[in-house]
C-alpha cells in the first residue's frame, strides 16, 4: 500500500509523513523528490518545458511509479510518500501507473488555509522561499477544482503534526494507542 500525503508547501507533509511511518507497522518513507533531484543532476540538462519544477519532465512520473513498485516488491509493507502533486494530469498518470501494478493508494491532502500556509512558509527560513510561496495559488486552484475530491482531506490548520499523523494512520486501519 502507498499512503500518499499531498498538499502544498507548509501543510506539514514531511513532518507528518515521518510520524505516520512510525505509526504504521512495516512502513517506510519514500521521498519522490529524490527522483526529481536525480533528473535535475543529469548533464547536460534534460530538455524540458523551461520551468523549475521537475514534475514537468515526462520521465518523473513513471520513474516515481517504477521506484515505488520496485521498493514495495522488495520490502512489502507500506510506503509513505509525502509529495506535492498539483497538476491533475500528473496525479492521474501516477495513480494509474500504480493501479496497473495493483498497488493500493490512500491519497490524503494535508490542507491549511492560505494565511496559515503563508505564515508557516515564511517562518521556516530566514528568507521566505519564493518557490514555496509561488505554489500557494496553484494549490488553492487545485483544491478548488479537483484535488480535494480526489483525496481524503485532513485540515491541518489547527492540528499538530502528531494529530494529523494519528488521523491518517487510523484512516488506513492502524490501531494506535
Amino acid at each position: 500500500m502507498i499512503v500518499w500525503l499531498n498538499g502544498t508547501h507548509g501543510a506539514g507533509k514531511t513532518t507528518t509523513g515521518a510520524l505516520v511511518q512510525k505509526l504504521i507497522p512495516d512502513s517506510r518513507v519514500f521521498d519522490a523528490e529524490k527522483v526529481g533531484e536525480t533528473l535535475m543532476d543529469i548533464t547536460p540538462a534534460l530538455p524540458g518545458p523551461g520551468t523549475d519544477n521537475f514534475q514537468d519532465w515526462p520521465p518523473w512520473r513513471p520513474l516515481v511509479v517504477e521506484t515505488a513498485r520496485r521498493v514495495l516488491d522488495y520490502t512489502g509493507g507500506t510506503l509513505v510518500i509525502p509529495m506535492t502533486v498539483l497538476v491533475e494530469q500528473y496525479w492521474r498518470e501516477i495513480s494509474a501507473g500504480l493501479a496497473q501494478h495493483s498497488i493500493e493508494v490512500r491519497h490524503f491532502v494535508l490542507h491549511a488555509d492560505q494565511d496559515t500556509l503563508r505564515r508557516r512558509i515564511e517562518g521556516e527560513h530566514v528568507v521566505p522561499s519564493p518557490f514555496r510561496l509561488r505554489h500557494l495559488a496553484p494549490y488553492a486552484e487545485a483544491a478548488r477544482t479537483w484535488l480535494h475530491s480526489a483525496a481524503e482531506v485532513v485540515d491541518t490548520t489547527h492540528l499538530t503534526p502528531d494529530q494529523a499523523a494519528l488521523r491518517i494512520a487510523e484512516a488506513v486501519g492502524t490501531r494506535c494507542p
